[in-house]
């Protein structure tokens, strides 16, 4: 398969071609939703807490007497239909969000997004990427000239000056191939990958 290559200063300059055992993989949907799914899923850090009718803080005192008064009959203030009263199904930190994905699926998952992009015209393949100073005017202008304004940028090594630059920038992020994970590839608009950063996707999921 073929994929577009820019140079260094973000201009069309050739196509690379790229392994179809990575890059010209069919669209699987399911697979692609089940591989996301879990990912959140386990990214979840499952520590919150909600109190129950026996943990909030109330006295267990009759609010009015039973009958008489006109309202609602009333048992203590806990109760889950009062406002602050203790929730009827609590969250407990106990929860367990994990999904489990085998290793095959989930790279059969990520070469799923990755054809996708491919086919979308959404992958770009870039010689480097590489700023003089770690500034964020710099790395904006240069993504602009690309016409990039939502980006995933995948390179081989993090350079200092490139992750500096990014940092402040909302909808830009920098990873290495080991660190990109189903939900960036599928948020970002674009996924900018430097050639030297194709070739060790492919020798990972290959």
């Amino acid at each position: 398969m073929e994929l577009k290559l820019l140079n260094a200063q973000g201009q069309a300059a050739s196509n690379v071609a790229a392994a179809d055992t990575v890059f010209g993989r069919d669209y699987n949907e399911a697979l692609i939703h089940q591989v996301v799914v879990a990912y959140a899923a386990n990214a979840r850090s499952g520590n919150r807490k909600q109190k129950d009718r026996e943990e909030v803080h109330h006295t267990t005192k009759k609010p009015w007497r039973q009958k008489g008064t006109g309202r609602a009959r009333a048992g203590m203030s806990s109760s889950p239909l009062w406002r602050g009263g203790g929730r009827i199904f609590p969250n407990s930190p106990d929860e367990n969000f994990t999904h489990k994905v085998n290793k095959k699926m989930y790279r059969a998952g990520i070469c799923s997004i990755l054809s996708q992009l491919a086919r979308e015209e959404r992958l770009v393949v870039i010689e480097d990427i590489a700023i003089d100073a770690p500034k964020t005017k710099l790395l904006s202008q240069k993504l602009t000239a690309m016409g990039l304004d939502s980006v995933l940028i995948v390179t081989d090594t993090i350079q200092e000056n490139l992750e500096l630059a990014s940092r402040n920038l909302p909808n830009v992020l920098v990873v290495e191939p080991r660190h990109a994970d189903p939900m960036s590839l599928v948020f970002y608009k674009k996924v900018l990958v430097t050639k030297a950063a194709l070739a060790q996707i492919e020798e990972m999921l290959a």
